[in-house]
């Protein structure tokens, strides 16, 4: 799985010529470890071949209107469940820490909950565990598949990907509220500008309310600041550090 869960997420990254290069490479190394069913892995295939083959710019700009311009389409998993701002700046404090105790420093040019760095950090534990860890997150990308299975996108099949690999069906309840949630037109600028509108930080007694040690998928609700000393991402063109998925 291991492979495939690097393939993934650097499928994810904003495409440039070095990802074009390696594409190949990918393929060959998900369909060797053969741990997707044939129809789901057919289509990372063709994704992957149209990457490839594809316009650069076209790539680029495709994936900026989707994931950059596109807030119900958010590459970030905590901005997807509801809540207070505080609750996410703890979350993203927790999920840090999760990183370092297994020995994986984050990046300080990406949060913590940004998906293709989180896949990266799931190649890099033992599978039992990245797949519980990504079953925590199973509703968040059943709904990311949904609304880009609406738009016809290739990209809709990574997201069918991980669904499978974490062996979990969604909570209906949780998926149906985020499903709930404004699906943004990229180019409805008056409406994006609002739905992106910096929200009210809360303080006092009830600033902390839910901010406890339970699982990822309990903590899993939406503010939108970082916590203190976690540094907001760049507003385009995110990036992960991969490592060749071909290598063990």
């Amino acid at each position: 799985m291991k492979a495939t869960l690097k393939a993934l997420s650097a499928l994810l990254t904003y495409p440039t010529a070095e990802f074009q290069a390696e594409a190949s490479a990918m393929q060959n190394a998900i369909e060797a470890e053969g741990v997707l069913p044939p129809a789901v892995r057919g289509g990372i295939v063709r994704l992957l071949a149209e990457i490839a083959d594809g316009d650069i710019y076209d790539l680029q700009e495709r994936y900026v209107l989707l994931f950059d311009r596109t807030r119900s389409l958010s590459l970030h998993l905590f901005e997807h469940v509801h809540g207070e701002s505080r609750d996410r700046g703890q979350a993203m404090v927790d999920l840090a820490e999760l990183y370092r105790r297994h020995g994986l420093e984050p990046s300080t040019s990406e949060l913590p909950d940004f998906v293709p760095l989180f896949l990266e950090f799931l190649s890099a534990i033992p599978e039992d565990e990245a797949r519980r860890t990504l079953a925590e997150t199973v509703h968040i990308l059943a709904a990311l598949r949904q609304r880009l299975e609406k738009r016809r996108s290739a990209y809709a099949d990574v997201f069918a990907a991980l669904e499978i690999l974490s062996e979990e069906k969604p909570d209906a309840k949780i998926l149906g509220a985020i499903l709930e949630a404004p699906d943004d037109d990229p180019n409805d600028l008056a409406a994006l500008d609002a739905a992106w509108k910096e929200e009210e930080v809360r303080f006092g007694s009830d600033a902390d309310a839910g901010c406890g040690t339970e699982g990822l998928a309990s903590r899993i609700r939406a503010g939108r600041r970082p916590a203190p000393g976690v540094r907001s991402p760049e507003p385009r063109r995110p990036t992960v550090t991969h490592t060749s998925p071909t290598r063990t």
